[in-house]
């Protein structure tokens, strides 16, 4: 979640969440995000430019210099919501939960803000809104550190270290990739994942099935709709403890992907600032004690 980008139940469906496809337009425009004003000047004069330029020297030189925050004192976060341990909503409530609300709530307070998050975000909608500005401060959702996002975003440090897992039923033993790579097996994975890149890069004459969630790719394995699903290690790790007993992490995949938070380019001191507090929590001892309570050990 090294090549995150190339990119079921009910109450998992109706989070509605997919990962990926990133929209351009002329300046940028979310999909099913709402009408979203665009920048004078995209077809304009030299005038036009010369003002859209000015104000994004002017943002980056307030970003440098203090916050820019959607609401004073508040740190504004944005997630999917669907990816336990790491940030998910549990069946019949309403605030979320995991690894990433804790790890935010502390950075928050090391920053002195206040934590608040937004509801549950597509993922692939996550990093324009972050770009585009004016909702949210941070984007938090699994999102693997790479080249192909910097160029829209910025991220902070890593925070967690993460590969891939490879899921199958216990029942079917152990399965090896030339067996998967195969015209008649389907591998289901989480739209715009690493999973997915890895699933088209290594698994080529197989089909890939991209689905809007983790749920609905191990809920698919386990009723034999699909031969196996690949999904971040942690996450195919938790959910098959917790949740798919009878589904098993078959082959764990080393990509050496690392998390970070999404930042806006413009918003640079606050990057400083949270890549500060990250290096904090390490330090003293938090980070360890909410990856063992999260994920029963130090990842």
């Amino acid at each position: 979640m090294q090549n995150k980008i190339q990119n079921v139940t009910e109450t998992a469906t109706n989070h509605g969440m997919s990962r990926r496809q990133f929209v351009n337009l002329c300046g940028l425009g979310i999909a099913g995000m709402g009408t979203v004003s665009l920048l004078a000047g995209c077809g304009g004069g030299s005038k036009s430019g010369s003002d859209s330029s000015g104000s994004a020297k002017s943002a980056s030189s307030k970003g440098a210099k203090e916050y820019i925050l959607v609401k004073k004192g508040t740190l504004i976060g944005v997630s999917d919501m669907s990816y336990p341990p790491l940030e998910s909503i549990p069946d019949g409530g309403t605030k979320p939960e995991g690894f990433e609300i804790d790890l935010m709530d502390a950075l928050a307070k090391k920053l002195g803000l206040t934590m608040e998050w937004l509801p549950a975000t597509k993922f692939d909608t996550i990093i324009p809104l972050i770009k585009q500005g004016g909702k949210a401060d941070v984007g938090v959702s699994a999102f693997t550190i790479t080249d192909e996002r910097k160029k829209e975003i910025d991220f902070t440090k890593p925070y967690l270290n993460s590969n891939q897992g490879l899921v199958n039923r216990k029942a079917d033993g152990k399965v090896s990739e030339d067996a998967l790579n195969a015209k008649d097996k389907q591998v289901a994975v989480q739209s715009g994942t690493t999973g997915e890149a890895w699933v088209k890069e290594n698994l080529p004459k197989a089909t890939c099935v991209p689905l809007d969630d983790a749920i609905q790719a191990m809920t698919g394995v386990q009723t034999g709709l699909y031969n196996a699903a690949v999904l971040d290690l942690p996450v195919a790790s938790y959910l098959c403890t917790k949740s798919y007993t009878d589904l098993q992490v078959d082959l764990q995949i080393a990509t050496g992907e690392q998390y970070g938070i999404v930042v806006s380019k413009e918003n640079v001191r606050l990057r400083k600032d949270l890549n500060a507090a990250i290096k904090a929590l390490k330090d003293d001892g938090t980070m360890s004690t909410l990856q063992k309570k999260w994920f029963g050990t130090t990842l």
